[in-house]
């Protein structure tokens, strides 16, 4: 075997100089674009690690967010923080601050830090900024990822397909015919799946799918108030509205109480996740029971397997879902 690759031999090979190659180790941004290829290829290639006990990886995981607020993110917190606490490995919470890519400055920091492993959740990674952290060994695992990742990227997710099925086939069961769907961003693979299921659960029953009935929103309350307030303003309202999550589902309450419709006497109401908040609510939110907290330690487990050089069964794994069936949802009226 030829000699170990160092910072200078890079240098020389890229033809730039050592702090240059630094800089693009170290994840900085002032660094031309093309000359930052050229280095990160020559790393990749010869598998460049760094040695020193000041370098080394910390014992600690990254968790990652596009943003850190709400139960949803808490319930994921907890449940990886436990299965970390007891490896004896640190947690350090960040925000991307964008819902698809994170910022260059998020993976700067990280690259500073190098901890042991990375968790995305409901984010994914460019090529250049996936290709920064393999090179450095960093592993990651996505929760809940936004688009297909592709088999060879580490995910945790849920069977969205069936939970959206299950929800409008329980609507069904009671008699609704039309039935209101709120999802969330139209670019992410969760909402997609529990439209499609939604659909499928109506043709499967015989019911025709009305564009009109099926709106886009982003997850939270005031997105959910937005679209409800759309669908029980139509002409024919619908009397049941499946929320494709429990803060949708509470903007969905909000705007029945504006419209003096009463739940679930005037509509029905589903939602997604199973927050806790879902059972402090009157009348107590029927919804779908997302395992979260099982989904986050399943991702902790597996970044770090990953960590430790372990070569996992599956690097892709959907989670069954439940539903919860509450005070929310009733037959139609009439």
């Amino acid at each position: 075997m030829g000699q170990r690759m160092t910072i200078a031999k890079i240098a020389e090979q890229a033809g730039v100089s050592v702090p240059t190659v630094s800089k693009v180790l170290n994840g900085r941004a002032d660094v031309a674009a093309d000359t930052r290829a050229k280095v990160e290829g020559i790393i990749q290639e010869h598998g460049y690690q760094r040695r020193t006990a000041t370098t080394a990886s910390s014992p600690m995981i990254d968790l990652v967010f596009p943003e850190l607020s709400g139960e949803w993110a808490i319930q994921l917190i907890r449940g990886v923080e436990g299965v970390l606490r007891a490896a004896g490995v640190e947690l350090v919470l960040s925000e991307c601050g964008d819902a698809r890519r994170p910022r260059q400055d998020w993976i700067e920091s990280v690259l500073n830090r190098r901890p042991l492993g990375v968790i995305m959740v409901f984010s994914d990674l460019d090529p250049d900024q996936r290709a920064q952290l393999e090179a450095r060994r960093i592993p990651f695992v996505v929760v809940d990822p936004i688009g297909d990742e592709g088999d060879d990227v580490p995910s945790i997710g849920s069977a969205n397909w069936n939970g959206g099925r299950m929800a409008t086939l329980h609507l069904r069961k009671l008699g609704h015919t039309r039935i209101g769907m709120i999802g969330g961003p139209v670019e992410t693979l969760c909402s997609r799946m529990r439209v499609d299921g939604y659909q499928d659960a109506l043709r499967s029953t015989g019911i025709a799918v009305d564009p009109e009935l099926i709106r886009a929103g982003d997850f939270s309350v005031s997105g959910g108030h937005r679209e409800a307030l759309a669908l029980l303003r139509l002409p024919e309202r619908p009397t049941a509205i499946f929320a494709g999550s429990d803060m949708q589902a509470l903007g969905v309450y909000q705007a029945a109480r504006e419209l003096g419709l009463k739940i679930p006497r005037d509509l029905s109401v589903v939602g997604y996740d199973d927050l806790p908040v879902a059972q402090w609510v009157g009348p107590t939110l029927t919804t779908v029971h997302q395992p979260l907290h099982q989904m986050a330690e399943l991702a902790a487990r597996l970044v770090l397997d990953l960590a430790r050089g372990v070569t996992p069964a599956a690097l892709r794994m959907d989670l069954a879902v439940e539903m919860r069936i509450r005070q929310s949802t009733a037959p139609p009226v009439g």
